[in-house]
Order: C-alpha cells, then sequence, then structure tokens
C-alpha cells in the first residue's frame, strides 16, 4: 500500500472512521470492503485496478471493521448512514463509488438513497439480496483444483473457500489469507450481530429505483457465495451499466484474477470520464 498514506481516525460527532488516502488530487473515489475486512486488504483488492488514473483513492473501515470502532447499531441501515455522513463531511460530492461484496451492496444502497454523492459505481461481487436462501447461486460442480490446495488455510475456512474460490490454487489461497488477516482486527461481535440480526438487509433493497450514472457490475463464475445471476437481473436499475462474469473467479475475485479486473476497471473508469 505504498501509494496510500494513513490518515488516521475522524472523529465528528456521531462518526469515527479510519481511512487511508492516496496523495492524488484527481477525482475521488471512495473504496468500501468486503464484509469482515479492512480497508487494507480492499486497498489490496482495489488499488492495482485503480493505479495511474489520478484518482485520490479513499479506503474506508466500516463501522465494526478494521480500526473504525462500532459506533453504530448493528444494522445496514446504521452503516450506510454512517458512510453518507462521512462521505458529507469530508469529500466534495459526487464520488465514484467502488465495493466488493457487502461493500458494493452498501454502494448501491447509497446510490439509490443519496445519488447526489455518486458519481459512478464499481461493484465487484456485489451482495443484491442479503438473505442466504434468497440468493440465485450456481449449481454447476466447482472447478478443479490441486491436491491440498487449501492445506495452507485454517480448517474452519475450508468449507468457505471451497464456495467461495472459482480460481483454486495454493497461490490464490495465500493470496486471500492475506487479504483476510490485514488491517486493523475489527469487532468480531458487532460483525455477528449485523450478519445474523433482522436489520442486516437494507429496507430499500428490492427498490425499483434507477441510477443514471456510469456501473460496471463485475462478478465471478464461479461465486456460490453471492453469484452472479442476480447481479444480471439487477442491471435493470443501471441504464449506463455494463456486466462482466468471469471464468475462474469466485468471490474474492480481484485476489482471483487481478489482470482482468484492472481491464475492466480501467474502461469503467474511461466511462466516467466520457
Amino acid at each position: 500500500m505504498s501509494r496510500l498514506d494513513l490518515a488516521g481516525h475522524e472523529t465528528l460527532e456521531h462518526m469515527n472512521l479510519a481511512y487511508d488516502h492516496s496523495a492524488d488530487t484527481g477525482p475521488t473515489v471512495v473504496c468500501l470492503p468486503m464484509f469482515s475486512m479492512s480497508r487494507t486488504a480492499t486497498a489490496a483488492a482495489l488499488s492495482p485496478a485503480l493505479a495511474g488514473a489520478g484518482l485520490r483513492e479513499i479506503y474506508l473501515d466500516l463501522p465494526g471493521h478494521g480500526d473504525t470502532p462500532a459506533n453504530c447499531p448493528p444494522t445496514s441501515r446504521a452503516v450506510l448512514d454512517t458512510v453518507c455522513a462521512w462521505l458529507d463531511h469530508h469529500v466534495d460530492a459526487p464520488v465514484l463509488l467502488a465495493g466488493g461484496s457487502y461493500g458494493a451492496y452498501l454502494a448501491a444502497g447509497i446510490a439509490r438513497q443519496r445519488p447526489d454523492l455518486v458519481a459512478g459505481l464499481l461493484l465487484v461481487c456485489p451482495g443484491v439480496t442479503i438473505a442466504r436462501d434468497s440468493r440465485t447461486l450456481p449449481d454447476d460442480p466447482p472447478l478443479e483444483a490441486p491436491p491440498g490446495w487449501l492445506d495452507a488455510a485454517p480448517t474452519e475456512l475450508h468449507a468457505h473457500l471451497d464456495a467461495a474460490l472459482g480460481h483454486r490454487t495454493p497461490a490464490v489461497v495465500a493470496t486471500v489469507l492475506a487479504a483476510l488477516n490485514s488491517g486493523g482486527p475489527g469487532d468480531p461481535t458487532f460483525q455477528q450481530q449485523l450478519q445474523n440480526g433482522p436489520g442486516y438487509a437494507l429496507p430499500d433493497e428490492n427498490a425499483e429505483v434507477v441510477f443514471d450514472g456510469p456501473v460496471s457490475v463485475i462478478t465471478g463464475r464461479q461465486d456460490r457465495i453471492a453469484g452472479y445471476a442476480d447481479q444480471f437481473r439487477a442491471m435493470r436499475h443501471y441504464p449506463r451499466g455494463t456486466f462482466t462474469v468471469i471464468d475462474a473467479a469466485g468471490h474474492y475475485l480481484p485476489y482471483e484474477q487481478p489482470t482482468l479486473l484492472r481491464a475492466l476497471t480501467q474502461d469503467w473508469l474511461r466511462r466516467t470520464r466520457d
């Protein structure tokens, strides 16, 4: 994360988010993490894809994630409101929003609820519907993997990584484990209350709201955590949206297929400047 400088913690009344930012002075892109992951992991995922564009990259730790305390109720609505309050106080809107998985779910929610804050969306393996039994997941058998490809992972993560990864190699597992273990410790109790509580889904998750800025939705063909079919159906909300599904990629797509992610991200950035 050599291009980023630690900006520390900001305290403004009701919200306190840890963040890193780059030294560039171009348009701002605010990047939101996957569930339970830190801004450090987000930078490892997205900074290579954004490099060279002259953007002011900002990486946030959500409440209860990384170095940000659990400073709001354990609901997605409260987390979203906290991020919006941070954006209101810290950036000149509208900005580009990028995110992976839960971070992308929140970014899409911000575009629905506060379109004045958002100039464009980069949604990588986005959550569309939070309830696991409501997701459309691939039912194809997983791709082949070399023997022992999960040996470096803790036993408790084997089932998750087996479902999450499409590019199934020891090198990818090592990269994902490094990301999962990077950054601040977060607040596991808050995360568990959020994920298992009645407020995990945003109230307007199924709202028929159109966002007309440039959007890129990038999904993994073998993503058995969030899938890719629900994301394609959601493209009706994005009249300026591009949808891509990548083979040999799963839910950790930025760490599985970084070269393709960069190419697609650079195309999205070109469209944000048209």
